[in-house]
């Protein structure tokens, strides 16, 4: 056995995980009542005060590890699928299964005047619906990239058309509740959005990175796959499974928070300059983009009054503007 470690991309990998840890600090410590950086360490090493330590580890450090989770958990589906499609704009946000995810919140929201859990649940079965719905549309003879992105882009139309029919039949309160929901927000994020994130995250990072060879091989072309040994359908099918489990479980903890999963691997694949899916690196950017935007819209204009997928919608639309002006310019669309 034998392991290839690329220095630029582990030292890549490594300052990432510092902006990860200040950003979550910083993010801790940020809200009605802020909290030094040093005493937001000092709290969760367990010296803190008593008031400190119920607001570090009561009411933020809950929705600081659902954002660091959420983040990470798009960023590798994004690289997963932009790796599949073999395009930079093959992501969970323009394939359909966030939209996926969002019909069924809504069904439950609307419809079944569902609890928390079970919009959690209806996200989670609505995403993993329309993710076989895609794959089996787009399936003829195995996937190919190209047909996959236009399948997703149509199922994508469609599920927003059924999105807009079920809040035109929702109560006011019941449109504002789905609204909010759409919109994608950490506010109120508490431990029983952690579990459930951490222990998906737990089994399917392994089972990712575990693929990142035979993904990088089927990056080169299924001929040159299949030369190598590679199952490439089937490989296939596990990585695009997996990552519509990490997309949908991460809507299910905070909505669907856009642009995430399509700028994160990209933004790392530019910082290590490393071919292939950079998968870890990634999941690092993905964390700390999220924890970066939901500080930004905190302390712009104070705690909760501005979701984070605001942010990341906002930032994200200047990123897809310059990403296909530099892929036009490549001559790639």
């Amino acid at each position: 056995m034998s392991l290839r470690i690329e220095r630029r991309a582990l030292a890549v990998g490594a300052l990432l995980v510092l902006a990860a840890f200040v950003m979550a600090v910083l993010l801790i410590g940020t809200g009605d009542f802020d909290i030094a950086p040093w005493d937001v360490v000092q709290t969760l090493l367990g010296n803190g005060t008593p008031a400190d330590d119920f607001i570090v580890n009561d009411l933020r450090l809950p929705r600081v590890l659902v954002a660091l989770l959420v983040g990470a958990a798009l960023g590798m589906a994004g690289a997963v699928f932009q790796s599949v499609t073999r395009n930079p704009l093959g992501s969970p946000d323009l394939l359909g299964f966030s939209y996926g995810s969002a019909v069924g919140a809504l069904v439950v929201i609307i419809l079944l005047k569902g609890s928390a859990t079970e919009v959690a649940a209806g996200a989670l079965l609505g995403g993993l619906l329309a993710g076989a719905a895609v794959y089996l549309l787009a399936y003829k003879r195995g996937i190919h990239g190209y047909r996959l992105v236009l399948v997703g882009i149509g199922a994508s139309a469609m599920l927003l058309a059924a999105i807009q029919y079920l809040i035109t039949k929702a109560q006011l309160v019941e449109a504002s509740r789905a609204m909010v929901w759409l919109t994608g927000s950490l506010a109120g994020r508490d431990w029983a959005q952690v579990w459930p994130l951490l222990a998906t995250c737990a089994v399917l990072f392994p089972l990712v990175l575990g693929q990142s060879r035979a993904l990088r091989m089927i990056e080169m072309g299924d001929d040159a796959a299949y030369a190598v040994g590679v199952r490439v359908e089937r490989t296939r099918l596990l990585l695009m499974l997996a990552a519509i489990l990490l997309t949908t479980a991460a809507s299910a903890a905070a909505g669907p928070i856009s642009f995430v999963a399509l700028a994160a691997p990209q933004l790392a694949r530019r910082l290590t300059g490393s071919p292939g899916a950079n998968l870890l690196s990634a999941a690092l950017m993905g964390s700390v983009v999220l924890l970066l935007s939901d500080w930004a819209s905190q302390r712009a204009f104070g705690a909760d009054q501005l979701p984070v997928g605001v942010v990341t919608g906002l930032v994200g639309g200047v990123y897809l503007l310059w990403l296909l002006v530099t892929e036009r310019k490549a001559g790639r669309i």
